[in-house]
């Protein structure tokens, strides 16, 4: 399967150099590991798991179709905000992405990033396997490092397929599970590598819930240990919710956002605003803490989501939030900081055709206040001289040592998602008085004036929750599959986008009448696996 799996089962080994805390990837197959080397030990486990935190982020050049561009989750966060409309473009940029935002890339079957995404996620799941079947087979489970390694495989195994289902099948919750076609389910390891066919939906959704269900139960049990590149026992709760609300299990996401949440307190409004670069930030439950020696340089998540990063994508192409969404942001809430409504349309080549000449720019009078606004900019978040601003860009994600093309963390999983969890959860229950208690913790540590019980009914309460996501989760990842799970379509008309950069991502019509929103399987796993057709294409 997957052009023979265990190719895809490179990098899950790495060889660590005590004497400078740095992971170097082995990229030689695991069938070609001995499985006295590579799984032997809770140690030699724990090498292979450092190798699964590491793909989380790192470059995916080493999987079948990979590209060197494509770097896990630092470059599928981004891809889903921008096929999902939130992350708008302000011009074409260097190129990159712009495929995403088009919806030319998910619709093609031999896209890069639809190919590699597959891959990566599978490679997930084979490593996964490994594991777990290697634990089941040589070690006592109630050994707390054991317990760990174990929980951690199911709980990846679990966000894989999670990943997987939502993205290349039908909705949950606008389609037909029983009889939708999911993604194909295999848990054995070793040769000779079968394959297998598209699950469905439900049965996917099945193997996940046992998974997660099985990652909590040896976590809890596991070696507490807080490295937040692991998933810790809250992490797999969040996932839980994550899967929970994707199928509308009301109650069960919740309860597991509930749980994943103790512990990490909210943010306060400098720690909101410092840049979203840490994993040590408190609301982190789960994040990829960047090393300087493995950098991804221009293909990092910073590169395509941070105004200060010193590449073409944003020197460019600031990106920025919708201007509908950012003026219902109230005075007192000062997440409004972390845009600039006002920042001057500096680059000729804007999409909006008002770039690059202060005349054309409504928000100045003079040539000089236009300039000393730009300069201002520039100072204050410490861009270079080369880089552009533009009305609504974000300064929201801000790198450690701006203007530079250094490493900052990726966050994965924050509690202020499991906030917004809870509280849909609650509302779409009509617990009523439930939703509002959960979205007055959560809005005023946002809001001084916040006051959630003017929403006092379902749909008040649900459009302000969607709202609440666009604004809190901007540049998360979060918007593609929350428009699937909400049934809502794409329309950019007021959002400050441009009709002629976007295409046909500027308007989509709703998950459950159109099947654009699935994306395809990718032709290289059609012409490999032999229980997958073109019949089976989406």
């Amino acid at each position: 399967m997957f052009r023979k799996i265990n190719i895809i089962m490179a990098a899950v080994t790495l060889l660590t150099i005590t004497s400078c805390s740095e992971d170097f990837l082995e990229t030689k197959p695991t069938d070609a590991i001995s499985a006295s080397d590579a799984y032997a030990s809770a140690e030699n486990m724990n090498l292979v798991l450092n190798g699964l935190h590491r793909n989380m982020y790192g470059h995916g050049d080493i999987l079948p179709g990979g590209s060197f561009q494509r770097t896990g989750e630092s470059h599928f966060i981004p891809s889903f905000d921008a096929v999902g409309g939130n992350i708008i473009h302000s011009s074409p940029g260097n190129g990159w992405m712009r495929g995403d935002l088009q919806w030319l890339m998910h619709t093609n079957a031999n896209s890069t990033t639809l190919t590699q995404q597959w891959y990566q996620r599978y490679n997930f799941i084979a490593v996964s396997n490994n594991l777990i079947n290697a634990v089941d087979k040589n070690f006592n489970s109630s050994d707390p490092k054991i317990a760990k390694i174990l929980g951690q495989a199911y709980a990846y195994r679990a966000w894989a397929y999670w990943r997987l289902v939502t993205t290349y099948a039908k909705g949950y919750l606008v389609g037909n599970p029983s009889t939708d076609l999911g993604v194909p389910i295999i848990l054995q390891t070793g040769a000779p590598y079968t394959s297998a066919p598209r699950s469905t939906v439900s049965e996917v959704y099945a193997q996940i819930e046992s998974d997660i269900n099985n990652a909590i139960l040896y976590l809890d049990k596991g070696d507490t240990s807080n490295d937040k590149s692991n998933i810790s026992v809250n992490a797999a709760q969040g996932i839980k919710a994550k899967v929970a609300l994707s199928r509308g299990d009301w109650s069960t996401a919740a309860t597991a956002a509930a749980a994943a949440r103790q512990g990490y307190p909210l943010l306060d409004e400098s720690g909101w605003l410092s840049g979203f670069n840490s994993v040590g930030l408190s609301e982190v439950i789960w994040g990829g803490a960047m090393i300087d020696a493995e950098t991804n340089f221009f293909a990092s998540y910073f590169y395509y989501i941070s105004p200060t990063f010193n590449g073409s994508q944003n020197r460019t192409n600031p990106k920025i939030i919708s201007k509908e969404l950012y003026d219902a942001i109230p005075t007192t809430d000062y997440r409004n900081k972390a845009w600039l409504p006002t920042a001057p349309n500096t680059y000729s080549s804007a999409s909006n055709g008002l770039g690059g000449d202060w005349e054309a720019d409504p928000n100045y009078a003079t040539q000089e206040e236009w300039q000393a606004a730009k300069d201002a900019i520039i100072q204050k978040y410490g861009m270079t001289s080369g880089h552009n601003t533009h009305p609504y860009m974000n300064v929201k994600f801000l790198q450690k040592n701006p203007g530079t093309i250094d490493v900052d963390d990726v966050i994965y999983m924050r509690s202020a998602e499991m906030y917004l969890i809870e509280a849909e959860a609650k509302a779409m229950m009509n617990d009523i008085a439930g939703a509002q208690s959960v979205l007055q913790e959560f809005g005023s540590a946002r809001d001084t004036a916040y006051d959630s019980s003017i929403f006092n009914t379902q749909t008040a309460l649900m459009d302000h929750i969607k709202w609440q996501r666009r604004v809190e989760l901007w540049g998360e990842g979060f918007s593609y599959h929350d428009q699937i799970r909400w049934d809502e379509g794409l329309d950019q008309t007021n959002s400050g986008a441009s009709q002629v950069l976007y295409r046909d991502g500027f308007t989509q019509a709703k998950p459950s009448l159109n099947d654009a929103w699935i994306w395809k399987i990718p032709q290289a796993e059609i012409d490999a696996n032999p229980n997958i057709s073109e019949a089976d294409q989406n």
